[in-house]
């Protein structure tokens, strides 16, 4: 097989990739300095994130999005909806300006409308349902309908006994209106969307949610919450409140609907009652859920089903009212700062919001010590990574694990390698983050210290970057690998051949 071929499969597997899970952002707009239209798609396209919400459409940041390729989700605000409900020709008016006026230009693929209207604004319940149907048939006439899906968000609350998922049902109550919903989501090809927010449902738990169950931490088996009635396991809270949505659909006779989550996240700050809105839980919940999201780990209820989720929220919004902690959900500040850096491990580039652009490699925890020292041994050896740091009295001896010594080797290597796809795995003992995880007088590569060395130093193997042929490779490492990852790893070598 040629170079250009395999070029080309790497491409085509790349573009098959784009249309699986997604992360995207909301982009709410109550700060005091909020950045321009112009700064926001800036930010947006370094982060490398491709899908966002608008809370509205408002034309300004349209026409900003005008050939980026982004695909963005336009609102109906609340404050509109009734006159919409109540009128196709003011539906048909809202859809001729603010949709039709700007594709194929802006890549709009869903009309969010209203938000949150059960629970938030109950008088417009009535017309809900009217104005999606209002909204789809506008759509239709432009024949957008297949491009642009029409749906509506509710807050989990309309869910009801939502633990065990298995007997969670909707609100009977809101029957009259969600029932005639479902349909018309089934009927257009369209999906449920949901708020999921697990720092609420553990707040209001009082103490019966354990947090690292909220914060998508792994728990040990006899700690995971079983359903009783499926004997389904649940590791966090968020597969649970999306299962529990699934099953009070079916509850309905709805089964082909799927769920997408509009809004989820986790507050940095928040008043004296709220001690559990930190940076460190905000960071690890956020990181948590884009990897759960990006793996296509899926639910329970349907594993390997992707739930593609919108982070609450892309900037830290000061303007909005209510407790402290409603103003520290966002991931930037309004300079475009990340307030903390994601722990993407495993999850890529995709919304690596440290703004340096650097991964690492490191070895995953827990895995077995025997597989991370193969791994080590590999790597210092026919991976031809200079380990002297790691020798007694050199900056990275301590500490003196294998976890922390293969982390060391495993990021020399990934360097060495040019960040290649697949040369950050080791038989599947090693993720990407990009938290630096250089510590004291120990400089990784890749994060601009003094030591943390590439090539020969003390090691008698040849630089990576010399003309030696690439069967230094270890056979037995390429065992379990894909052609693509087998690719990425021997692609930078062969430049040099």
């Amino acid at each position: 097989m040629s170079l250009l071929v395999l070029l080309l499969l790497m491409v085509s597997v790349a573009s098959a990739a784009d249309d699986g899970a997604f992360i995207g952002v909301n982009i709410g707009t109550a700060l005091s300095d909020m950045p321009s239209p112009t700064q926001v798609v800036a930010l947006l396209k370094k982060q490398q994130i491709q899908h966002v919400r608008l809370y509205d459409a408002d034309i300004a940041m349209l026409t900003a999005f005008a050939n980026s390729g982004i695909r963005v989700t336009v609102s109906v605000p609340n404050e509109q909806l009734l006159g919409i409900g109540q009128s196709n020709a003011t539906a048909a008016n809202w859809v001729s300006r603010n949709v039709v006026a700007h594709v194929p230009a802006v890549n709009i693929t869903a009309i969010a409308v209203g938000s949150e209207v059960l629970t938030a604004l109950p008088n417009a319940a009535p017309v809900l349902v009217s104005a999606l149907k209002f909204i789809h048939s506008a759509l239709v006439a432009a024949n957008l309908d297949r491009q642009v899906k029409v749906s509506t968000p509710h807050s989990s609350s309309i869910i009801l006994d939502s633990f065990p998922p298995s007997q969670a049902f909707f609100n009977r109550s809101l029957d009259p209106v969600i029932v005639p919903m479902l349909k018309f989501l089934q009927s257009t090809g369209s999906y449920l969307m949901l708020n999921v927010y697990p720092y609420y449902d553990y707040m209001q738990s009082n103490g019966v949610i354990p947090l690292d169950y909220a914060l998508f931490r792994p728990l040990p088996p006899n700690k995971e919450a079983v359903d009783a009635n499926t004997l389904l396991h649940y590791t966090n809270v968020f597969d649970a409140v999306v299962d529990a949505a699934y099953f009070a659909m079916a509850y309905l006779n709805i089964t082909n609907v799927p769920v997408t989550v509009l809004e989820s996240g986790w507050p940095r700050k928040g008043d004296s009652n709220e001690p559990d809105a930190t940076v460190d839980n905000a960071n690890t919940y956020n990181s948590n859920l884009i990897r759960h999201v990006l793996n296509t780990t899926g639910t329970p209820k349907h594993p390997g089903i992707a739930v593609n989720t919108y982070i609450y929220e892309l900037y830290d919004e000061d303007l909005r009212p209510g407790a402290l902690s409603e103003k520290f959900w966002g991931l930037f500040d309004a300079n475009g700062v990340p307030v903390y850096t994601l722990h993407l491990m495993g999850s890529g580039m995709v919304l690596a919001n440290d703004t340096t652009n650097n991964t690492y490699c490191i070895a995953k925890d827990g895995v077995d010590e025997k597989m991370l020292q193969a791994a080590l041994d590999w790597a210092c050896g026919p991976g031809k990574v200079d380990c002297s740091e790691l020798l007694q009295g050199q900056p990275c001896y301590d500490p003196d694990t294998v976890e922390a010594h293969a982390t060391y080797a495993f990021n020399a290597y990934y360097h060495q390698m040019g960040m290649g796809a697949g040369t950050c795995d080791f038989n599947g003992v090693a993720a990407i983050t990009t938290t630096d995880p250089s510590h004291g007088p120990c400089k990784f590569p890749g994060s601009g210290g003094k030591n943390g060395k590439f090539g020969n130093g003390t090691s008698l193997a040849p630089s990576a970057n010399s003309t030696s042929d690439v069967s230094g490779f270890d056979p037995y490492y390429f065992s379990g690998k894909s052609l693509i990852q087998v690719i990425g790893m021997l692609l930078p070598s062969l430049f040099f051949l």
